[in-house]
């Protein structure tokens, strides 16, 4: 999820003390002490609290950063604001917070619940509720919930998360809203239109069906392919794309690795991401990586289109390994 300035303070600020956090905003407004704090809880009511990104940020401002012990968000944040802006004022801030999170992220309840919770409340509802919450949730809860649902509303549910239907607001909060009574009733613990760009809902849609068996995975892209063939294609495609790599485990990559040409994969690492060419590199032989080194020594520079069209070359073959059910993922929540 891309990060306001805001947000990328409030990634700041849980990495840090409470007394630090307190001394760099004793001169901050309220309104902006307030504005900061919003952000916070909603990190963490979005499960974004005390993960890589909180380090990646902190790391920004700080030379050197010890993260230790279990973050709390909600002790954190209420003494910082106590320190801040006094006790009075930061029980009448943390009373808004709660309203503000639901205005702006009605499914927050929801995404913080179980997956036997959430099939539970979705199961007699229509398919299409079904699909906007689903929706909302990542691949790893959505795959969850599918898995413990009826098969033919999975078949219904998919083919609509892969159409092009508009959602409004106003239809979507009414879904949030039914679902979020329902988990109350269950006393669980734990302007326009809107829509996601087509490509991002297929993409939502393949990563949920790779999180399945290989067998209910097929049989939901036959029923796909039998509505939409074209949309089959493309949920096929972006199961697998070039950010995946890092997701992919060590071993299977390994194998599907020793396939690639050196020179192929030299041109397709230009401009790679860090972390995608820490993942190739680490995965080939030290025979293969001096290969590497030397076909990327003798290289020529590359234009767009050929670096593109190597990398599709090497997700022509891991799409291949992951239709045969021989791509392992690593979990992604």
């Amino acid at each position: 999820m891309p990060l306001t300035q805001k947000q990328k303070a409030a990634m700041l600020l849980m990495s840090l003390d409470t007394g630090t956090a307190s001394q760099l905003l004793s001169d901050v407004k309220p309104e902006t002490v307030r504005e900061l704090a919003v952000e916070l809880a909603y990190l963490d009511a979005a499960g974004y609290a005390n993960t890589e990104q909180s380090l990646m940020y902190a790391k920004e401002f700080c030379s050197s950063l010890s993260m230790k012990g279990e973050f709390h968000v909600k002790d954190f944040l209420q003494e910082m604001l106590n320190n801040t802006v006094g006790t009075e004022k930061a029980t009448q801030i943390q009373s808004d917070i709660k309203g503000l999170l639901q205005e702006r992220d009605p499914f927050i309840p929801i995404r913080n619940s179980n997956v036997q919770t959430i099939s539970e409340i979705l199961k007699e509802e229509h398919p299409q509720a079904i699909a906007v919450v689903l929706s909302e949730l990542t691949p790893k809860q959505s795959s969850g919930v599918l898995k413990l649902l009826d098969e033919e509303i999975c078949r219904n549910v998919i083919a609509r998360m892969t159409s092009q239907e508009r959602i409004t607001p106003e239809a979507k909060n009414r879904i949030a809203e039914m679902a979020c009574d329902k988990l109350r009733k269950l006393k669980t613990s734990d302007g326009g239109t809107v829509q996601a760009h087509p490509e991002q809902s297929l993409r939502q849609v393949a990563v949920i069906l790779r999180n399945l068996g290989m067998e209910i995975r097929d049989g939901m892209l036959k029923a796909i392919k039998d509505k939409d063939a074209d949309a089959a294609v493309k949920v096929e495609n972006l199961m697998v794309v070039w950010e995946d790599i890092p997701l992919i485990t060590d071993r299977s990559l390994q194998t599907i690795l020793r396939d690639i040409d050196a020179g192929k994969m030299a041109v397709a690492l230009v401009k790679a991401d860090e972390g995608i060419a820490m993942k190739i590199k680490t995965n080939i032989s030290e025979r293969m990586a001096q290969t590497l080194e030397e076909e990327t020594a003798l290289m020529s520079e590359q234009t767009s289109e050929d670096i593109e069209k190597a990398r599709e070359e090497i997700l022509e073959l891991l799409r291949s390994k992951n239709a045969n059910g021989d791509l392992a993922f690593m979990e992604q929540e």
